[in-house]
């Protein structure tokens, strides 16, 4: 794992004060390992992946609903990607149809064995934590995105958004992101849905 957060940390050690990190899906495999940086003073997580430390996350989410978007992955030379009608319907539900399009033209193929990495660290057990459920992820299950939020002690906002929240509710993220950064410790964000 520590080479996919090599980047985040070179950042962050250029960082001259506090510094709240933000992950959105997969992402949040990436906070969780380079929160424990000294600079970094909350996390916060949109509809993120949040590993323990060594945990096989795969198999967690497997004790939760299957989203319908991993029927639409489609699998090529060791890279896969979302197909166009699983990105729009599963992915993006609820961004403009033009403004979706663009980001399924965009879309970088990942790499198969990305999600089989596991973290050395669980940052989120030594830091401050925020959580954006996203209700109608067809992403992520919804009832994992509520158990991590739940086992990280989480301050939490459910927000009624498809995978992408920070394009459909972006005040409510951003609300959440202020609060992270001023060290609310348990009211909601404004705008919370």
């Amino acid at each position: 794992m520590n080479l996919r957060v090599r980047p985040t940390n070179r950042a962050l050690d250029r960082q001259d004060g506090p510094t709240v990190l933000v992950g959105h899906s997969w992402a949040g495999t990436v906070i969780s390992e380079a929160g424990n940086h000294p600079n970094v003073t909350a996390l916060v997580y949109v509809a993120a992946r949040a590993p323990d430390a060594g945990e096989d996350y795969a198999a967690l989410a497997t004790k939760y609903p299957t989203p319908p978007a991993n029927a639409g992955l489609v699998h090529h030379g060791g890279y896969a990607q979302l197909g166009e009608a699983a990105f729009l319907d599963d992915f993006a539900g609820g961004v403009d149809e033009v403004r979706a399009r663009s980001l399924y033209a965009v879309q970088g193929p990942i790499a198969d064995g990305l999600f089989m990495g596991r973290t050395t660290v669980a940052a989120w057990r030594d830091k401050p934590c925020y959580y954006s459920v996203s209700t109608q992820d067809r992403t992520a299950a919804p009832e994992l995105e509520r158990f991590l939020a739940e086992r990280m002690n989480a301050t939490t906002t459910e927000v009624e958004s498809s995978h992408l929240a920070m394009v459909t509710h972006p005040e409510t993220i951003a609300g959440l992101i202020i609060m992270a950064t001023r060290g609310a410790d348990s009211a909601a964000p404004s705008g919370q849905e």
